[in-house]
């Protein structure tokens, strides 16, 4: 079980964990200007380069093989050192196992409480 958290305090993830917030996922239906595609997920996306905030717009084809719950729920995406540690250390519900997104990059979906959660690790040196 979880501690309750104070208004003043920061997500268990980020507080005692050392997550890293990375970005918000918001699906769309909606055609948008200047998405970009990505053929090897058969899915549209928008803003994640040029948000200040880390927001991303997704649009999805019909045949995507990714979870429904994804393709019409928001999700928040942390960066974690090594998903296979965060799965060892936690009793997670697994939505998608890791995966390879792009080059040097790892994620995986979890569900909390009805909400997607992306874990995204890093094995490219960031600028």
């Amino acid at each position: 079980m979880y501690k309750i958290r104070l208004d003043h305090e920061a997500p268990l993830a980020i507080e005692k964990w050392g997550w890293k917030y990375h970005h918000m996922g918001i699906p769309t239906d909606k055609v948008m200007p200047n998405e970009r595609y990505l053929p090897h997920l058969k899915m549209s996306v928008l803003g994640f380069d040029t948000s200040p905030f880390g927001v991303e717009w997704m649009r999805f084809d019909d045949d995507c093989p990714i979870s429904e719950i994804i393709k019409t729920v928001p999700h928040i995406a942390f960066e974690v050192d090594d998903i296979d540690e965060e799965f060892a250390r936690h009793n997670f519900e697994i939505l998608s196992e890791p995966g390879i997104p792009g080059q040097g990059i790892r994620a995986a979906m979890i569900l909390h409480n009805g909400t997607p959660i992306e874990l995204i690790e890093f094995k490219i040196e960031k600028k």
